[in-house]
């Protein structure tokens, strides 16, 4: 009599899709004896998909479909093409005035001589003594402004939302107030009120503990440039990232410290990853403001010592009305406008992509 494994009639009673006793289950018979539980739990099981399936494209089709209109047929275009053709023209006509300019020989104390030069503007504007200053500085500008701004927006943000005092609110509004003060008004208060060597805070200071006044302006220009120009920008900072702490899912910080964690570690693991984005948002829109900095330069040291302090934004003004230059300060204009255009391509694509990827 043969084993229940090895018998040729039962070998032969069983689907393919079974194990055979050469297989590594050991020959061992499966569960149910007979497949046909199996095969018509399948059957079933297709039957009802086809069905689902078949009701869902009746259902699709007995639905009518939305006929699409032209775009010049519909109403709204006529509403809006005022308002468009109006910005069109704001941006195009002055765009195409200056790339005019900047191909001609035009000169505010030589008005006769207006001849086409092509691409010389350019060249001159490039081969400049102050241009290499003036680029490195704008980089330095923006770059230090958005460290400070986005480092102290942080930790301020972070600071004011996880503790509570009396005046608060007055706190939050004093700390925002900098960003709604006119930067010709700022850049004269940090000049004569507190950077000045005779008459400023900071003398004052130095006096008290027996030191000589530094005189920031002519010493340290650019040093001077960014301080105030982060006292302008950091409220931005604070008053985005404050926002959107008030965001924070509070059941999160409450099982973070069930689970032992400290303040540190909910900071690290909770509070900055849900900045990522309003960080990237101060950044993108800092970059864009910053790289056009002029009257807190203007105001306060006028691009120097030399060209100590000057930025990309103040050279073309110095082009154009110190010099009378203005063919080549359009040329500057629009390398200007170039370099800010690329700055704001690659910032929005790397704020687009962090935004997608936090989705």
């Amino acid at each position: 009599m043969c084993g229940e494994g090895a018998c040729p009639r039962w070998v032969a009673k069983r689907p393919q899709g079974f194990a055979t006793a050469s297989q590594p289950n050991g020959g061992k018979p499966p569960h149910h004896t007979s497949p046909f539980p199996h095969l018509i739990f399948i059957r079933l099981f297709l039957i009802g998909s086809i069905a689902m399936n078949i009701s869902t494209v009746k259902a699709h089709m007995d639905i009518p479909q939305p006929v699409r209109k032209s775009r010049l047929t519909n109403p709204g275009w006529f509403l809006v093409s005022p308002s468009v053709a109006l910005l069109l023209l704001w941006m195009i006509v002055p765009l195409g005035m200056t790339v005019y300019f900047s191909m001609i020989r035009y000169n505010l104390l030589y008005p006769g001589e207006n001849q086409f030069v092509g691409l010389e503007n350019f060249s001159y504007f490039l081969s400049d003594s102050g241009f290499l200053p003036g680029a490195t500085n704008t980089l330095l500008l923006v770059g230090s402004v958005l460290l400070i701004s986005v480092v102290f927006g942080v930790l301020i943000s972070a600071l004011l939302e996880a503790s509570e005092f009396l005046g608060r609110g007055i706190v939050r509004v004093m700390l925002i107030s900098p960003f709604f003060i006119m930067p010709t008004v700022g850049a004269l208060i940090w000049k004569n009120l507190i950077f000045h060597p005779v008459s400023g805070i900071l003398a004052y200071i130095w006096k008290l503990f027996g030191a000589q006044p530094v005189d920031w302006l002519a010493h340290y220009p650019l040093l001077s440039i960014i301080i105030i120009v982060s006292w302008q920008w950091l409220p931005f900072a604070i008053l985005i990232l404050m926002t959107a702490m008030q965001s924070l899912d509070q059941e999160q910080k409450e099982a973070a410290r069930l689970d032992g964690a400290g303040p540190i570690a909910i900071f690290w693991h909770l509070t900055l990853p849900h900045l990522a984005r309003p960080i990237a948002v101060v950044v993108m829109i800092e970059t864009i403001f910053l790289l056009s900095v002029f009257a807190e330069i203007f105001t306060t040291t006028n691009g120097g010592p030399g060209y100590a302090s000057t930025n990309l934004a103040y050279l073309i003004y110095n082009q154009a009305l110190v010099q009378f230059d203005v063919g080549m300060a359009s040329a500057g204009g629009l390398i200007a406008v170039l370099i800010a255009n690329v700055a704001a391509i690659v910032l929005v694509r790397m704020i687009g992509k962090n935004l997608t990827d936090k989705a």
